[in-house]
């Protein structure tokens, strides 16, 4: 048997098509295609105590020899690939036909204006715009980023922040696609650029609550946002104030606003350790204050309600509990706790209003929204009927509304944005993504199930199939598999894998150890010297759904990519016979 390794870069579209032509192709068809040419310009070596990279020479992308080695690469993927040209546009035509070009987000009201953005057929770029009062007023266009990207060969937003007064914004755009982005001001009023271009800024950008002035970062030589800035309008950015300057090179700096539009904070952490500073976004001329100085291993995040600051930290907790201070005193040794540490409950974020606290937690590897009335401390879940399925919190500027925005989507489900009063616990359906071609979810079915490995640890698999599949053996199995910085891979709705179900293929995520599937220990568990139980934890999933009539070791592609990569490697040389293809992305 021929294990099929392909690394893929490009456009997430072009990409997935790839995967899903290997996919396809491997689980149909006898390979009788040549052996991969060995292309492999230099060794890697080792000179005194330094491990020497022999490989860096690939990022000069001008150079001769980089150039004759990519086109080496594609020559052979073109050959390698030449059968299947046809089900390649057959493919691409039917992703493509599923997606709604022109098209609109649900408006978000922040004082007297519905914000939105819409997408129109033929275009590539969205266009943001708002309606003044109410959603029958004129249509005002803030920005239409089509017309910004003619010309370009690469182009892409970073941030998007309206000033408080709703007559500014401030955008900044990359036309490299370095990352590297430039911040220009519009006026709202007269449509005009302002003079004011501040290049070399990353994805932090604040307004203060003059509506003048502006707070940024900016990137060192190693890619690291590590200087914040302050701009006011008008003055030559060359002559910027520092507002802080972060030696330490583990250490990324970042800006939130706080809801309530009181205070900007200041947030410098590091992958286990943070510190946040804050201001009172009324007098940006002042100086940012410590809330507590960083210490090795604990991480804290801060929100802002009324008289108190709400801290979100794993201070011995390792998944999380909340406390809360007073703004006037809010060093560690006068926190008080709000909602206790609970092993296996990791608390992932919070959000306040007025009257409200929103907590985003995950328990048994689900997402859960909690919500305590700040005046009656009462509490309740909102419930979801799926058995696997994502959520995400919303666009909620509006610190008095009583109303919570989250979306929903599940492997069956498009993705639907609800809102959701929490007095009376009812939810609206504002807008459930249209997936063109007639979909319908009631021909597909979810599943979330366990696999138990060697040392007796429950694995969750998150699985989607057409509902008239048959569990014997014989189903091609598309595996998905990441389990690195504690992250998770959410069970959602992807329109482009439905090109794999009506096939026949079951689609399948394992949420292994070193995610954060099940909570920071889960994550602890799959790291460093116990990262093995990422590897293992995958091929206990493998063998457990081969067991199970899901598939067969015949007909089932695995996949990983970035770190997941690391995971395909390790899998390939563990239990080369348990798969038919590996992906690493």
């Amino acid at each position: 048997m021929l294990i099929k390794t392909i690394v893929c870069t490009g456009s997430p579209e072009l990409v997935l098509l790839c995967f899903l032509l290997l996919a396809l192709s491997a689980c149909s068809r006898k390979d009788t295609s040549p052996p991969v040419a060995e292309i492999i310009p230099h060794d890697v070596g080792v000179q005194g105590e330094k491990l020497i990279d022999n490989y860096f020479w690939l990022r000069e992308r001008n150079n001769p020899e980089v150039i004759a080695y990519l086109e080496a690469e594609n020559a052979y993927t073109e050959t390698i690939m030449k059968h299947t040209e046809v089900l390649q546009e057959k493919l691409y035509a039917e992703m493509v036909s599923r997606i709604k070009e022109t098209d609109f987000d649900v408006p978000q009201k922040w004082g007297d204006y519905y914000y939105y953005k819409r997408t129109e057929k033929g275009l590539q770029y969205p266009i943001y715009c708002r309606k003044q009062g109410n959603l029958d007023s004129a249509e005002e266009v803030i920005l239409d980023l089509n017309e910004l990207a003619q010309g370009e060969d690469y182009f892409r937003v970073g941030v998007f922040k309206i000033s408080p007064n709703h007559q500014l914004l401030a955008f900044s755009i990359d036309t490299t696609g370095s990352e590297t982005y430039t911040i220009h001001i519009k006026d709202l009023k007269t449509g005009e650029l302002l003079a004011d271009q501040i290049p070399n800024t990353y994805y932090s950008v604040q307004w203060a609550n003059d509506n003048r002035t502006l707070f940024y970062n900016i990137l060192d030589d190693a890619r690291r946002p590590f200087k914040l800035f302050k701009h006011k309008l008008g003055s030559d950015p060359a002559a910027d104030k520092l507002v802080h300057f972060e030696e330490d090179d583990a250490y990324f700096l970042s800006l939130d606003k706080s809801k309530s539009r009181k205070y900007i904070f200041l947030t410098l952490g590091s992958i286990t350790t943070s510190e946040v500073w804050y201001l009172d976004a009324d007098r940006p001329d002042g100086k940012f204050k410590l809330i507590h100085p960083r210490q090795h291993m604990m991480e804290y995040y801060v929100e802002h309600h009324g008289d108190k600051f709400y801290i979100l930290t794993n201070d011995d907790a390792i998944d999380f509990k909340l406390v809360a201070a007073s703004v006037n005193r809010p060093a560690r040794k006068y926190w008080t706790e709000i909602i206790p540490h609970q092993l296996y409950r990791k608390l992932d974020e919070i959000e306040l209003f007025q009257n409200h606290l929103v907590v985003y937690e995950r328990a048994r590897g689900l997402e859960k929204i909690r919500i305590r009335n700040l005046n009656s401390g009462q509490e309740h879940y909102v419930e979801f009927d799926e058995p696997a399925y994502a959520i995400r919190g919303g666009s909620n500027p509006d610190f008095h509304s009583q109303t919570l925005r989250f979306e929903f989507s599940s492997l069956v489900t498009p993705k639907s944005v609800f809102d959701y009063d929490m007095e009376v616990r009812t939810r609206d359906l504002r807008k459930r993504e249209e997936v063109l071609g007639g979909y319908d979810p009631q021909q597909y079915t979810s599943e979330r199930i366990f696999a138990e490995t060697q040392d007796g640890t429950q694995v969750p698999i998150s699985l989607v199939y057409k509902k008239d599949l048959v569990k014997n053996g014989r189903n091609p199995l598309f595996l998905y598999g990441y389990g690195s910085y504690g992250s998770t891979r959410e069970p959602d709705f992807d329109p482009n894998r439905i090109s794999l179900l009506d096939r026949g293929f079951v689609y399948a995520i394992v949420h292994v150890r070193g995610g954060g599937a099940l909570g920071r220990s889960w994550y602890e568990d799959g790291k460093l010297l116990k990262k093995k139980n990422t590897f293992t934890d995958f091929i206990a999933c493998t063998e457990h759904l081969i067991g199970a009539g899901y598939t067969s070791k015949e007909n089932l592609v695995a996949y990983g990519g970035s770190a997941g990569g690391l995971l395909m490697g390790a899998i390939t040389n563990m239990r080369p016979e348990l798969f038919k293809a590996i992906i690493a992305k």
